[in-house]
């Protein structure tokens, strides 16, 4: 088995601080980390569940693919992350097994870990990303 945990639960909203205010009122929930990704145009709160976490997602520019998503579908959940002990490994098994990868081989993520995207059409209309997590990196 590939994967080891569910990493996370994305969910696509327009104004981050609303959606953080509405998880600690209705949940009590607090952000574990914060982190702005340039090079996917959005900021991110991850609220910890367990030894996982909902991330709360906003696009930082127009062109990102959560602002297109958010214009296209409106707010709500945008994908979800896999935690896996080795990105390429995963990504060449769902190669194999029929995925289209959005990302062509893994690349640095938020809190240090290393991502790759795979399309929503060869998942079974769920965008999905790869998730390792690496030793020391910030967490």
């Amino acid at each position: 088995m590939l994967l080891t945990e569910i990493d996370h639960v994305a969910i696509a909203v327009k104004d981050l601080e609303a959606a953080i205010e509405y998880y600690a009122k209705a949940f009590g929930a607090t952000v574990d980390h914060r982190e702005v990704v340039e090079s996917d145009g959005v900021e991110e709160a991850l609220l910890k569940v367990a030894e996982s976490y909902v991330q709360l997602l906003t696009p930082t520019r127009e062109d990102s693919p959560v602002a297109k998503a958010i214009e296209k579908r409106g707010e709500g959940l945008h994908h979800i992350g896999y935690r896996v002990d080795d990105c390429q490994v995963a990504l060449d098994s769902m190669l194999a097994a029929g995925a289209t990868a959005i990302d062509k081989a893994p690349r640095p993520g938020s809190r240090g870990t290393t991502v790759a995207f795979i399309h929503p059409k060869g998942s079974f209309g769920t965008l999905i990303e790869l998730v390792q997590e690496n030793p020391g990196a910030d967490h």
